[in-house]
């Protein structure tokens, strides 16, 4: 994983917020990428709106393929980026209480709002990397107040060769690539996640877009949040990921980045999109 954010701050402005593992690089932040011609209506309709910027991290307002309304909002980012620190491996949150703010973003990128979480809904760094912070207004409050609507959760598996936008609320950035394929598992020091969408090298994502979701560019929706990649070459390290294959081989892909599927997470929550990991189908761990 990246240096703790003290020691980011001092290179911030080479390298960015380094507290995210999303491939922290010496490289220079990636210009917004430019789709090829033949997707190009699909990737203008990919825009800021919903997203959000964390202290050290980037996000997004997220609903449920079944949500309402009147639902309590979430905020979608990673485990890492919790403001206690890296969840140990093994390790899940449940309802623990946060006051984190989260800067809302419009279409353009411009701040237009602060949203205000009430707890940590659910948090882990194991088999996935994720966060999800629920909200003190509703999907109907913030849409309201900012006219902004939330990003919807796909819950159907992404396919390799799908055309991907990640969307920095942080630095008010995207980058477009496709779905390369599948990591069975990544490493990386002590955390193993399962099943990883690995990208194309388009997206040179870098230290500041953990947590950013990852939109399917033909429906809009999210299909992964962008968490990690290999800095460096090395191997199976922190800021060095490595995928495992399912025979045990071990794969290093240098200046790779990767992101974690999500289609699974709306199984895990029910009524009033509150969170129930005992429902059938839901297969995020459990603390």
């Amino acid at each position: 994983m990246n240096k703790p954010l003290l020691a980011a701050l001092a290179t911030l402005a080479v390298t960015g917020v380094g507290v995210a593992p999303a491939a922290a690089s010496s490289a220079a932040p990636a210009s917004p990428a430019s789709p090829a011609s033949s997707a190009a209506p699909a990737v203008r309709a990919v825009s800021f709106a919903g997203t959000v910027a964390l202290s050290n991290c980037s996000g997004s307002v997220v609903r449920l393929p079944a949500s309402e309304d009147d639902d309590p909002a979430l905020v979608m980012s990673n485990g890492h980026c919790l403001e206690t620190g890296f969840p140990a491996a093994g390790e899940v949150v449940v309802d623990q209480p946060s006051s984190r703010s989260f800067g809302l973003l419009n279409a353009s990128g411009t701040r237009v709002g602060t949203l205000r979480a009430s707890k940590i809904a659910y948090a882990t760094m194991t088999d996935t990397d994720v966060s999800l912070y629920q909200l003190t207004s509703t999907y109907a409050q913030i849409r309201g107040s900012y006219g902004i609507s939330p990003l919807t959760l796909d819950d159907t598996r992404p396919a390799a060769g799908t055309a991907i936008t990640v969307v920095s609320g942080y630095w008010k950035r995207t980058y477009a690539c496709d779905v390369d394929g599948f990591a069975y598992r990544l490493k990386e020091g002590e955390w193993t996640w399962k099943d990883s969408v690995r990208y194309t090298s388009a997206c040179r994502t870098i230290g500041g877009t953990s947590g950013s979701p990852v939109v399917d560019n033909a429906t809009g929706e999210v299909v992964a949040v962008n968490n990690t990649g290999n800095e460096d070459g090395g191997r199976c390290t922190d800021n060095n990921p490595c995928e495992v294959a399912e025979d045990g081989t071990v794969t290093v892909r240098e200046g790779i980045n990767y992101g974690q599927q999500t289609y699974q997470i709306p199984a895990c929550f029910g009524l009033d999109s509150k969170l129930d990991l005992s429902r059938s189908g839901c297969v995020l761990p459990k603390p």
